[in-house]
């Protein structure tokens, strides 16, 4: 290759994309040190602290990037329906004795060498293998068909991953169908998708036999305006009635179904948790010795993050100077609740800069994304687009309780080598992709 063929690669590579990388890895090593440091560390390197591994973690992901920047984008079109069989064996092999449980979920494989989570790395092979599969020429997305199929892709690991214990992870997968709705999924399916979550939040606040009287009666009301075209159009009686009957079984049925037999009970107290509410007799777990599944601890959680955000104010107690860091007030706060640690010390100003440059990463990948030539690479770079805005809205929501704590990790920030190496990978796969966006891929 010539000096001046790689120069014009180089130019090619979206810097500006390298650089949020960079800065909000950095940002995540210096927040799992100030989490993990004491007066009495005799140096920073130290290999049983979560930090340093961190920073081997992130040294491996600078090596796996310029690995992907240095071939040639073609491979990523080749390989998307081998290495979603090869994710699904992965997840499959976790619920077997291959399996390793940490704290209530089967979601990590033990290879002997290596531990890592399938279900994250799923989330790259899903988002190539979508691209892949709506690039094809033979697959007309406007068709229902194509359109299952599609949605069959994204939600089958999901399925997997909810065998495993693992709902948090399993939710991000319905991140892909932003990717879908760009390519032109209707707008009907997002009425549909708001008002499931609508009717769900009745069931729970709602007592089913008031929430059968109001779905009644706005079926009443709705088939009363609809009297003139009901007279001309029958198909309107069945429509409407159809509606009643699905959400009447939807409410009455599968919601209590779910809580009862799907649900576990720490996930039951984080939603209930959420609404302000005690989890009702119904839906409290019993153990085999007859014994009531002890719940509550979400919610002490999401009380000490809001402590630990609140006093940290508007500029933040500094570096360093976090006391509900340094003396471990708030559990999980290198993974889960990173989010808190920034707004202890930086206060007010530095969680909103974190949040800016979370909003400029996502913003710059959408730009990425519109300029391709390729439907492949555009619709590979929205599926990440929606991981990461899935990833950063429900962690940070769940940090300060608006969301129900779920353990979704704080992209690039979170302490978890598997979670950054995969954050590393799906970003470097874009950026490569983006560097050949004059070429169409399929």
């Amino acid at each position: 290759m010539s000096y001046k063929k790689q120069q014009s690669y180089v130019e090619r590579i979206d810097w500006s994309l390298v650089m949020l990388y960079v800065l909000l890895a950095l940002i995540g090593i210096l927040s799992i040190y100030s989490v993990e440091h004491r007066d009495t560390d005799i140096s920073f390197i130290m290999s049983d602290k979560n930090y340093w591994k961190q920073l081997v973690f992130f040294g491996v992901s600078l090596f796996l990037a310029f690995v992907i920047l240095v071939m040639d984008s073609k491979f990523f079109t080749s390989i998307p329906f081998l290495a979603y069989l090869v994710g699904v064996i992965f997840l499959l092999l976790a619920l077997t004795p291959l399996g390793k449980g940490v704290k209530g979920s089967h979601s990590w494989l033990n290879l002997g060498f290596f531990t890592f989570q399938p279900g994250e790395l799923m989330k790259l092979f899903t988002s190539l293998t979508i691209a892949k599969f709506l690039s094809l020429q033979e697959v007309n997305f406007q068709t229902m068909k194509h359109r299952l199929m599609c949605a069959g892709l994204a939600l089958f690991p999901a399925v997997i991953i909810l065998l495993q214990n693992e709902t948090g992870l399993a939710l991000v997968y319905f991140s892909f169908f932003l990717a879908m709705y760009r390519e032109g999924l209707p707008n009907i399916v997002l009425v549909v998708g708001f008002s499931v979550i609508a009717l769900t939040l009745a069931t729970l606040l709602i007592p089913k036999d008031i929430l059968f009287i109001i779905l009644s009666v706005l079926a009443i009301v709705l088939l009363y305006l609809q009297r003139k075209r009901l007279r001309r159009n029958k198909e309107i009686l069945f429509l409407v009635a159809g509606i009643w009957f699905v959400g009447v079984m939807f409410s009455q049925v599968i919601v209590p179904f779910a809580f009862k037999n799907v649900l576990q009970a720490h996930h039951i107290d984080r939603i209930y948790s959420l609404l302000g509410q005690e989890v009702p007799e119904a839906y409290i777990k019993i153990k085999k010795s007859g014994e009531k599944v002890r719940t509550g601890t979400s919610d002490y959680n999401v009380s000490q993050s809001k402590i630990a955000i609140a006093s940290g104010g508007f500029l933040g107690k500094g570096y360093l100077n976090g006391t509900q860091t340094q003396y471990n007030w708030v559990p999980e706060q290198r993974t889960d609740f990173i989010f808190c640690t920034v707004a202890e010390q930086f206060g007010f100003w530095g969680s909103s800069l974190l949040i800016l440059i979370y909003s400029l990463f996502l913003l710059r990948i959408v730009h990425v994304a519109e300029r391709q030539r390729s439907q492949f690479s555009r619709v590979y770079a929205y599926c990440v687009a929606g991981i990461l805005f899935f990833h950063m809205v429900i962690n940070i929501g769940m940090t300060i309780g608006l969301a129900p704590v779920i353990g979704i990790p704080l992209p690039l920030v979170s302490y978890g080598g598997t979670s950054l190496m995969t954050f590393s990978i799906l970003i470097f796969i874009l950026i490569r992709l983006d560097a050949d966006r004059q070429m169409v891929l399929r």
